[in-house]
């Protein structure tokens, strides 16, 4: 039984899941955690590696590794390949000046979006560049080399020192703001606008291409990749299937045959693990949602559930915009929450039980719509995340999202989706293994109740903006 190795390397902590290369099986996993902060020294990656491999039993039986992780993380090596600074995660706000500075010289929004496929935001590593280059030029200067977390940690893991040995996957490249999904290269002039030079960029990997082998020569090592690429994998998305992913921010990432570019920055144009595309809306609000209602009205998670079932579809007029943390889809950084349509009659514990779910899902159906708007197929949601969990979630997504929806078992989608690439570098092919999920996926169907979102949107753009 050939064995192969998948890890995701997030924001919070590493995991490594050991599966049977054939059938998918899993054997063994492992788990450590990572340091809070925006900003992180890489080292601490390695160590937390280190820590998950060895729980998960080692890897001197695995013949093939990849490393799933968190993306736009800007790492920067010097001339001897060490690191330049603490690197900046793509939840490090700082660099929303430079983001906007470099929409500008770039022409606008829609220029940004043809370039690079996406808007910039302040999660990019091109904006994190520029950042660097305005206020830390002495480390700026230092720069000979930038790659991303997962990319990093595929190096350790070869042993390798040159830059020439640094590899990525096209999902990775396609989130950095320098990598066109239209021209399937890097933009060197882009990186130079950003940072004011061109320094070594991985080399990017195709989807089952092999890379190097573990230091001393042992397990193969895959492309690896971006972490909604890896998840996507892991689900056997295909055309026409979106992940609606529920966790603390929402994502909603649709797979697309060609590359897209959205001027108004709703959809990211992404690219996948397999060739495809992914483009990706985000919501700030999410589990969040679920876990105010809890708060004010006194209840668990199951009773908030049971009590959202027991209201009628549409809550009776009440409606919740669920804009707690502002909001990006749509780009509403300001925005506050607000419950609309409150009557004595529809003020209960039911009603606002019922609301708070049916906004949720309402925020998430308007990602799917931005990604319908552009062309991109969507017939069918693969409903994932801790929200997912929810009885009353899974009881309504079909009818708000107006799809078929699956819900696959709970899994480590990105390890396991990193696991999936490194078993077809393994066999090659022009397609991953065909692995089968343990459990069977809950498929769920439901009427479409159009005037749900229809009483939401005329609701969504009547907010308050919070103060400076």
């Amino acid at each position: 039984m050939a064995l192969v190795a998948g890890v995701d390397s997030s924001t919070q902590s590493c995991k490594v899941v050991v599966r049977d290369a054939e059938t998918g099986a899993l054997v063994r996993t492992g788990r450590a955690s990572h340091p809070d902060g925006t900003e992180v020294a890489p080292h601490h990656w390695w160590d937390a590696l280190q820590t998950a491999i060895a729980e998960a039993g080692g890897l001197d039986d695995v013949e093939a590794v990849a490393v799933g992780g968190q993306q736009h993380g800007m790492v920067t090596l010097d001339t001897s390949g060490q690191v330049v600074r603490d690197a900046l995660l793509w939840n490090d706000t700082r660099s929303a000046d430079a983001a906007l500075a470099l929409i500008d010289e770039l022409g606008g929004p829609a220029a940004s979006a043809q370039a690079c496929g996406s808007v910039l935001v302040a999660s990019l590593t091109i904006t994190k560049l520029r950042w660097l280059r305005d206020h830390e030029p002495e480390n700026a200067a230092k720069v000979a080399a930038v790659c991303l977390p997962h990319d990093w940690l595929t190096w350790q893991l070869s042993g390798a020192t040159g830059f020439d040995t640094l590899v990525t996957d096209r999902s990775d490249a396609s989130g950095t703001g320098y990598w066109s999904p239209f021209d399937e290269a890097y933009r060197p002039d882009l990186l130079a606008l950003a940072l004011g030079s061109t320094p070594a960029l991985p080399r990017v990997l195709g989807p089952s291409e092999a890379g190097y082998r573990l230091a001393g020569g042992g397990a193969v090592l895959a492309p690896g990749a971006g972490d909604n690429a890896g998840a996507a994998l892991a689900l056997g998305l295909t055309p026409g299937d979106v992940s609606v992913s529920i966790g603390t921010s929402g994502v909603v990432g649709a797979v697309s045959a060609a590359p897209v570019a959205d001027a108004s920055g709703l959809v990211a144009g992404f690219a996948d693990a397999t060739g495809n595309y992914l483009p990706l809306s985000v919501t700030l609000n999410a589990s969040r949602i679920l876990d105010w209602a809890c708060r004010l009205l006194g209840v668990g998670y199951d009773e908030l559930a049971t009590l959202a079932l027991q209201a009628p579809a549409g809550a009776d007029g009440l409606v919740l915009v669920p804009y707690f943390e502002g909001e990006r889809t749509p780009n509403k950084p300001r925005a506050t929450a607000a419950l609309h349509g409150m009557r004595l009659d529809n003020s209960t514990p039911a009603h606002v039980a019922r609301a708070a779910i049916e906004g949720l899902l309402c925020s998430l159906a308007d990602g799917i719509d931005a990604q319908r708007a552009l062309g991109v197929p969507v017939n069918r949601a693969f409903l994932v995340g801790g929200g997912a969990k929810s009885p009353a979630v899974r009881a309504l997504a079909p009818s708000v999202l107006g799809l078929p929806v699956v819900v696959p078992p709970a899994g480590e989608y990105v390890a396991d989706g990193a696991a999936r690439q490194a078993a077809w570098v393994l066999a090659g092919g022009a397609t991953p293994p065909a692995w089968a999920f343990e459990q069977e996926p809950e498929e769920l169907a439901g009427e479409p109740t159009p005037f749900v979102r229809e009483q939401y949107a005329a609701a969504r753009d009547l907010v308050v903006e919070r103060r400076a």
